[in-house]
């Protein structure tokens, strides 16, 4: 058994104070709070969440490592399908879910030549200060290009991208009983923490009809819904005027995703590089996330009117773009470290075993010609 390391007194501290915001705000509801609303606050509370309040500079050593802190290659190969699209549109990449910067750096230098303006929509002041710092740091000539954009744009007229954006949106959890009957997970006070709690689904609930919908019948099971993540893609897809949407992240079509022995869902906590099961476990320091239901997100975009391109994995699609070209062109020489290093990265992004295979991509577009080659081969929008 793992020891979990312990927080520092400034972390343990800040986690503290998020725990007696959501007790009382558990107490305000009369004693329960949907588990969604508990995961918004756990992870995008404005002073102490996850995401927004910078805990993953608390905790030092961070939780995860994402594709575009891996390796360059990542951004650069992303860049070659960008730059085929982005002439077709008004000359924009927005960005969600930035992060460190290094995906916005690296396609910013990539894309010097179409690209006139890139937009990160962030909603965290404390990321947006480390996006501005490394973006400074290592595309300075393009610096101008970017705006940082705290509420979302009436209208889109170019690129939207997101890497691990979409398992970061709160979840429902439900609880279906071997009789059928649905129930909705509530988070209740318990101690000094939380516990969950359920209450019955109305039958005429739209979580009533996507668990109808996606679950396995009548059987004991337990998974996730996401009706932020479907809500999201339309709202964006609604003022998406011309242009595409790539969203890049870990997730199943439905039928995998609601597979009979998948039947406690995907709801996981990561804290320091260790793997928690309890989502109680230190809210605003442990980083909650489940994977994508995709089947989800292209009815979403599709009900909305976007044209669905392309689903595929992530080794199909980065292959399909040149990642092993743009190693050799970028590392020439086989036997040097700088080139065993980024080999090394592009195996973790491409090998099944690794992300190539859980990581998916899916694309769409409006108002712009097919010209994706990164869905040449391994398309499988047939299993959506």
């Amino acid at each position: 058994m793992h020891t979990l390391p312990d927080p520092t007194p400034e972390a343990l501290a800040a986690s503290r104070a998020l725990n007696d915001i959501i007790r009382r705000e558990i107490e305000t509801a009369g004693g329960a709070i949907p588990f969604s609303r508990y995961m918004e606050l756990a992870l995008y509370q404005p002073q102490y969440g996850y995401y927004s309040g910078g805990a993953h500079k608390i905790g030092s050593g961070g939780d995860f490592v994402t594709a575009p802190v891996l390796t360059p290659l990542f951004a650069r190969t992303l860049a070659r399908q960008i730059e085929a699209l982005l002439p077709q549109t008004g000359g924009t990449v927005y960005e969600f879910g930035a992060g460190t910067g290094a995906l916005a750096a690296e396609l910013l230098n990539s894309l010097a030549g179409s690209l006139k303006r890139y937009c990160i929509i962030e909603v965290s002041p404390n990321l947006a200060q480390r996006q501005r710092e490394h973006i400074a740091a290592h595309a300075p000539e393009h610096a101008g290009k970017v705006n940082h954009l705290s509420t979302l744009p009436d209208r889109f007229d170019g690129i939207i991208i997101g890497n691990e954006v979409l398992d970061a949106m709160p979840v429902e959890r439900i609880v279906q009983s071997a009789e059928g009957s649905l129930k909705r997970g509530f988070v209740a006070i318990d101690g000094a923490g939380f516990a969950h709690t359920e209450r019955e689904l109305a039958a005429d609930s739209p979580l009533t009809a996507a668990a109808r919908q996606y679950f396995p019948p009548a059987l004991p099971y337990s998974s996730e819904l996401h009706p932020a993540q479907h809500a999201f893609v339309c709202t964006l897809a609604q003022r998406l005027e011309r242009g595409a949407m790539i969203w890049i992240d870990y997730g199943f079509d439905a039928a995998q995703y609601y597979h009979p022995q998948r039947d406690d869902g995907t709801l996981i906590g990561h804290y320091r590089h260790h793997t928690v099961h309890d989502p109680f476990f230190l809210p605003g320091l442990t980083d909650l996330t489940a994977h994508v239901n995709f089947t989800d997100i292209a009815e979403a975009g599709c009900s909305t009117g976007l044209d669905l391109i392309g689903y595929a994995n992530q080794a199909a699609f980065l292959l399909n773009l040149g990642i092993t070209e743009l190693l050799a062109e970028h590392y020439p020489k086989p036997e040097s470290p700088a080139y065993l290093k980024a080999a090394g990265a592009v195996h973790t992004l491409t090998a099944a075993h690794e992300m190539g295979e859980l990581f998916k991509v899916i694309a769409f577009g409006r108002h712009i010609d097919p010209d994706w080659q990164g869905f040449v081969f391994g398309d499988s929008c047939h299993r959506l």
